[in-house]
């Protein structure tokens, strides 16, 4: 099992949800952890409640950053490093979702939900590449069932996740050759504030956030010849089937 305490990680979109999950998880572990939000307010209190929370000396800190901007990428890539001397783990995890028919969909809100969920995961990957390299790294994109399971309504999220499952895919064939590991994780139902929800007693038979944050902490601690490249993880028990 691979030892991670003092490795780096940054997340995008680490303020709630699936990023905050990860962000917990790893901070247990030892990890270092630079999380990432449009609204440095919103990153430093997220970076707060996660300090208070108890990380056995890990450290973690908050940076403003848009995934829809490269330079914006860059430039939390830099702070990252700046402040910890290195990237051994990004994770593409920033994303939104709009939802309507093809007739309903608004020019502005397909770009919003293609922008922000694939070719954000671009560039967040884009931006770190010479790092990861550096610290023959891992890159983790949070793509969704939802990018091989479409239904209606979906036109521009469905797309979206298509888009970041084949994108993390073709990129893991591009730098196997230089030691980067390379993930997708496709969640199912997620018990978080997505799209307007509010989590509760009535979700717990959905996936958890800290389910999610022990799976990427699983795939890091994987003996360096193993690569599981696309995962895709389910409630164990269907919805219409919980009591």
């Amino acid at each position: 099992m691979q030892n991670i305490e003092g490795k780096v990680a940054l997340i995008t979109g680490g303020t709630k949800g699936i990023g905050y999950g990860i962000a917990e998880a790893l901070l247990k572990q030892g990890m270092n952890v630079a999380l990432t939000s449009r609204s440095q307010d919103a990153a430093d209190k997220a970076a707060k409640r996660l300090k208070e929370g108890g990380n056995g000396g890990a450290r973690v800190i908050g940076i403003a950053a848009d995934v829809r901007s490269y330079e914006s990428q860059e430039e939390a890539v830099k702070a990252t490093v700046h402040e910890f001397g290195k990237i051994d783990l990004v994770v593409a995890n920033a994303g939104l979702g709009h939802f309507g028919t093809i007739e309903d969909m608004g020019i502005k809100q397909w770009n919003e939900v293609i922008d922000t969920n694939l070719t954000g995961a671009f560039y967040s990957l884009k931006a770190s590449v010479a790092a990861l390299k550096q610290t023959k790294g891992y890159y983790i994109s949070i793509s969704s069932l939802a990018g091989t399971n479409f239904f209606e309504g979906g036109t521009a999220y469905n797309a979206s996740k298509f888009g970041v499952t084949g994108f993390t895919q073709a990129a893991m064939l591009d730098l196997r050759k230089h030691e980067i590991k390379v993930s997708t994780i496709m969640p199912g139902s997620v018990s978080t504030h997505f799209n307007g929800n509010e989590p509760s007693d009535e979700g717990a038979w959905k996936i958890q956030i800290e389910d999610i944050g022990k799976l990427v902490v699983d795939l890091l601690q994987m003996h360096p010849r193993t690569l599981p490249s696309k995962i895709e993880v389910r409630p164990s028990v269907p919805p219409s089937a919980k009591k």
